[in-house]
Formats: C-alpha cells, structure tokens, sequence
C-alpha cells in the first residue's frame, strides 16, 4: 500500500459554491443541499432544481471549512455551498471503499483545526492510501437507509390546509435563558449551547451543563435575532442551552417528523426578517403558516407525521 495524493483517486471539484437562502425549499427530498456543518451528512435542508444540474448520488463531498474536512457519501442528488470539494471517483468503487476514504479524509482534521486553517488549496494533495486494506472491506456495516418508514404513499389536499398562527399552535413559546454564553458557561462536552446561527443546526458548541439556563428538547426553535439568521427555525430533539435571541415553541403533539414538515412551511414565511426586522414577541406569535387540518378544522398533526414518513430516506432521519 502506498500514499498518494487524493487527486489521483478522485476527481475534485469545488462545488456549486450556492447559498441555501436563495434557493427554493422543499419537503420533498428530490435533491439535498449540502453545507459545512457536521451532521445530517452536511444536509441542511432539500431544495427546487435549479438550471444547472445537481451531483449525482454517490458522490463525496468534503468540507474544506467549517466543520473542516467532515466528508460524506451523498445519498441523493445534491448541491453545495461554498467550501465543499465534491469528490467523483476515477474508477469503480462500492459504498465500503468510499466510506474509507471518507474516515481517511476526516482523520486529518488535526493538521488545520486547531490553527484556523482551510483545506481549499492543499485537499487535491493529501495524502490517502491508493488502495483499501483487504480487511477493512470485510467489516459489515449499515449504510443510510434509502428506504421508507411508511410505505404508504400520502399526497397534500390544499383544500384542506388552513391559516393558523403560531401562538395557536404552540401550547408554550418560551425564551431562551442564556444572554451572554462567554460569561455564563464553561466550555466542556455536557450539553449543545444553540444560538442565532442558520448553519449546522443552530449548533455553536458544547458547555458544562447548568440547570439554570437548561431548554427542554422536543421543541422548535425560531431565530429571532441575529445578522444574516432572522426567521430561520430548527428543530430541538434533545435539551440544549439556548440564547435570548431564540424563541422556543412546544405542544404535546410534536415530534421530529411533524416538526420538520412545520419547519419547512416556515422557511416560506423567511423572506419577510430579511431587512434587519427582528422575528419575537408578538411578531413571532402572530406569524401565519398553512397547515393541513383533520375533520374538526385542527392541525391534522399525525398527518404531517405520516407525510414525511412516506418520503424516500425517511428511514434515515
């Protein structure tokens, strides 16, 4: 076995280099939008096709800054922001051979993270074994599924959708309790500390965990301040530690799958937070989304459950 530079395995190109507010959002996973963030596969959300061509499944896609050198196989068509080399194989290879290559990649993070540095200039160099070691291909593991958690195909009755604000929806929307997280909390490896970033999920870093300024999970999370995030929401699975400038919303009903089918009907409304306009207080709690309603004229909250279960990689989430 011997090292060489990566672009004699792979051809590397940098990206669409798109920004994901300017694209159309969209429930249905057709084609996924890649960012330098370090879950999800680098996907932050699924996106309208545009008139240049997305990448087509299967290829990798590594980030050069961000979370730098973080590299995924893609599952599905994609796009990319900025700072993500897209990886094209030059010969065949299957899933477990990519997924070696990926663990290769990511583990030379150590020569650029702790010095701010990117990999834009030096990822066509570095330097990966030219062939994967025989055991390593006989390891079994379990790739992304590409399988449904409802086989049960669902379609939207916009006849049945209606206005709804949030303050109805939500039995609870709280603050978040952490105003300065520099001068509150200690960095350590207890809990997330989510602020005012669109990115990786809100994710700024993890802390010591104090109870004071805890946020119960299963809940979404609307930005309500902050340069460049106003009116972007995400959604919380597990507690967190969240700045003053979010706003949480909570009810019984909610879970990750209806949470992201709200989420993406909430990015509709972005547009009108994109001139500084903050997004809280009663601005936020009468802020309209349609949503699809039951029998009574009430959210039709397993619905929405179902729906984004039926959709392909929904077995992935």
């Amino acid at each position: 076995m011997n090292l060489v530079p990566l672009e004699k395995l792979f051809d590397v190109t940098y990206g669409n280099k798109l920004d994901f507010k300017n694209m159309t959002v969209k429930i249905d996973r057709s084609v996924a939008f890649v960012s330098r963030i370090s879950k999800n596969n680098g996907v932050v959300g699924y996106v309208d096709m545009i008139t240049t061509p997305p990448y087509p499944a299967g290829y990798i896609t590594v980030n050069l800054g961000g979370a730098i050198l973080e590299s995924n196989i893609q599952i599905l068509p994609f796009y990319t922001a900025q700072n993500i080399a897209v990886l094209k194989p030059k010969r065949q290879m299957n899933e477990l051979e990519k997924v070696f290559y990926c663990l290769v990649i990511k583990a030379n993070k150590f020569r650029y993270g702790a010095f701010g540095r990117e990999a834009n200039r030096t990822i066509k160099t570095l330097l990966v074994p030219d062939t994967v070691p025989k055991k390593f291909l006989e390891i079994k593991i379990s790739l992304p599924s590409k399988g449904r958690l409802s086989e049960r195909k669902m379609s939207i009755e916009k006849s049945k959708f209606k206005d709804f604000k949030l303050s109805d929806l939500f039995t609870t929307i709280e603050r978040g309790k952490c105003g300065s997280a520099e001068k509150l909390l200690e960095k350590g490896n207890d809990i997330s500390y989510v602020g005012a970033k669109k990115e990786e999920n809100g994710f700024m870093y993890t802390v010591v965990r104090d109870e004071k300024y805890v946020t119960r999970g299963n809940c979404i999370v609307f930005i309500g301040d902050g340069q460049g995030s106003v009116g972007y929401s995400t959604y919380q699975e597990n507690d967190f530690i969240g700045s003053t400038t979010l706003s949480m919303g909570r009810n019984s009903h909610l879970n990750k799958y209806n949470a992201l089918f709200v989420i993406t009907l909430l990015d509709k409304e972005r547009f009108k937070y994109s001139f500084g306009r903050k997004w809280n207080g009663e601005k936020l709690k009468n802020t309209k989304i349609k949503l699809p309603t039951n029998n009574e004229g009430v959210p039709d909250w397993p619905f929405m459950e179902n729906y984004i279960k039926s959709l392909p990689y929904s077995a992935s989430l």
